[in-house]
C-alpha cells in the first residue's frame, strides 16, 4: 500500500510529519490522512496525485511507481474509481443564455439593439400621433353660433 511505504520510508529518515510538511508544502492533516489511506479526505484525485508526488520527492522515493500503486487503490474506492464526467448532460437556461451573451460580438450588438430601439420608439410615435388624431374632441362639435351678450348689433367696446 502506497500509505504504509509513505510511512515506513518517512520513519526511517526519523522525519516527523510536520517535518514533511514543512518540506512537501502540503497541510499536516493531508499528510496523516495520506499515511492512514484515508483518499476521502481529499476532493478530487488530482490533489491525492500532488501531495503523494511531493511526499515521494522529499523522501526520494520512485514517484511512477507510487503513483502506479495509487492508481490500483483508487480504482478500489467508490469516490475516485471513475474520473467525474467532463461535460455536463443538460445545461441549465440560465447558463446557456450567459454563453450566449459572451458569444456575442458587442459592436455588433449595440448596433442592432440601437435599430431595434429607434425602430420601437419611431413606431411608439406613429402609434401616438395617430391614435390623438382620431380622437379629436372638437370633430363632431355642430356649428357655432355667435350670440353676444347683450341685445344690441355691436360688440362691446373696451374699457
Amino acid at each position: 500500500m502506497v500509505s504504509a511505504q509513505l510511512r515506513s520510508a518517512r520513519e526511517a529518515k526519523n522525519l516527523t510529519i510536520e517535518q514533511i510538511a514543512e518540506l512537501t508544502k502540503v497541510r499536516t492533516d493531508h499528510i496523516r490522512a495520506l499515511e492512514d489511506g484515508r483518499f476521502n479526505v481529499f476532493s478530487a484525485t488530482v490533489y491525492i496525485r500532488g501531495s503523494i508526488k511531493a511526499y515521494a520527492r522529499a523522501l526520494k522515493l520512485d514517484e511512477v511507481q507510487l503513483l502506479a500503486q495509487l492508481d490500483t487503490e483508487l480504482k478500489g474506492t467508490q469516490k475516485f474509481s471513475e474520473p467525474p464526467p467532463l461535460v455536463e448532460t443538460k445545461k441549465p437556461f440560465f447558463d446557456q443564455f450567459v454563453l450566449l451573451i459572451a458569444k456575442l460580438n458587442w459592436k455588433v450588438g449595440v448596433f442592432g439593439f440601437a435599430i431595434i430601439l429607434f425602430a420601437l420608439i419611431a413606431g411608439l410615435v406613429v402609434f401616438t400621433v395617430k391614435h390623438h388624431q382620431g380622437s379629436d374632441p372638437l370633430k363632431n362639435l355642430p356649428p357655432a353660433v355667435y350670440s353676444p351678450p347683450n341685445s344690441g348689433d355691436t360688440l362691446p367696446l373696451p374699457k
